[in-house]
């Protein structure tokens, strides 16, 4: 007997999935489709549908020539409608959802230990938003560094464009990140690097008292002017990259 028709909750956590799976990877044997199918009861075949449908919706892809599946609910555009854009809403609520179809607290999904107290909900919320930016930024460049290609999970980083502490906005606008390794990402921060609003990376000349050093050549030099990797989504905004190089990086 098929199932009835998808809940709002239900396809929350699709958009979710969405956010966290690359498009072109979606498939009903992908192991995180199988995974959040599983826990909301659905079939793998109708949740990779359900992201089919969102890929409809999303302008990025269309201007990459990349259309999603013609048929679609409007339920999926009046949650595309209330939560593109709404970072920070999505990445709670859904990860909340997600803890309740699988009758848990959101804390025990994420398995850290909190404090007691009026800071416990800020403290488990900013935690969860975090997790979702980086699965999001991760997915977005197939876990690849957007400057070297670097394709080991483990040395990635979900790395804020317009830092953390500036723009308390869009801590969790996948359009404010880039996936960097780790090492690039610590000269990024202190703008030893930077990512100009054309998709260039730029290197400082903080770097010419080293140009003899061999391995500042190797990690650092030989990317000065290439074209970084673009995501299949979120493409950096050029007012973060813009801010970056006004103010962080050191020219």
């Amino acid at each position: 007997m098929a199932k009835n028709n998808w809940t709002k909750e239900e396809t929350i956590v699709a958009f979710n999935v969405y956010c966290k799976v690359p498009f072109k990877n979606s498939s009903k044997s992908n192991s995180i489709v199988i995974k959040y199918a599983n826990i909301i009861g659905r079939s793998p075949s109708a949740l990779n549908m359900k992201i089919g449908n969102f890929g409809r919706l999303d302008p990025e892809l269309k201007r990459q020539g990349i259309s999603g599946l013609v048929n679609g609910s409007k339920l999926e555009e009046v949650v595309w409608d209330e939560f593109n854009g709404n970072w920070e809403k999505l990445a709670f609520e859904s990860e909340e959802l997600i803890a309740k179809f699988q009758n848990k607290k959101i804390e025990e999904i994420n398995l850290q230990v909190f404090p007691e107290g009026i800071e416990r909900k800020t403290i488990i919320k900013t935690r969860v938003n975090q997790s979702f930016f980086r699965s999001t930024i991760l997915s977005s460049y197939n876990s690849k560094c957007c400057m070297t290609g670097l394709s080991i999970p483990e040395l990635l980083v979900a790395s804020h464009i317009k830092p953390w502490s500036k723009d308390k906005e869009n801590r969790i606008n996948p359009h404010n990140g880039l996936c960097l390794n780790s090492i690039h990402d610590k000269a990024f921060d202190r703008g030893f690097l930077t990512v100009t609003p054309d998709y260039k990376i730029n290197v400082s000349k903080y770097f010419n008292d080293y140009s003899d050093d061999k391995s500042v050549n190797d990690f650092f030099i030989k990317y000065d002017k290439q074209d970084i990797i673009k995501p299949e989504r979120f493409l950096p905004a050029k007012e973060f990259l813009d801010y970056h190089f006004q103010n962080i990086f050191i020219k």
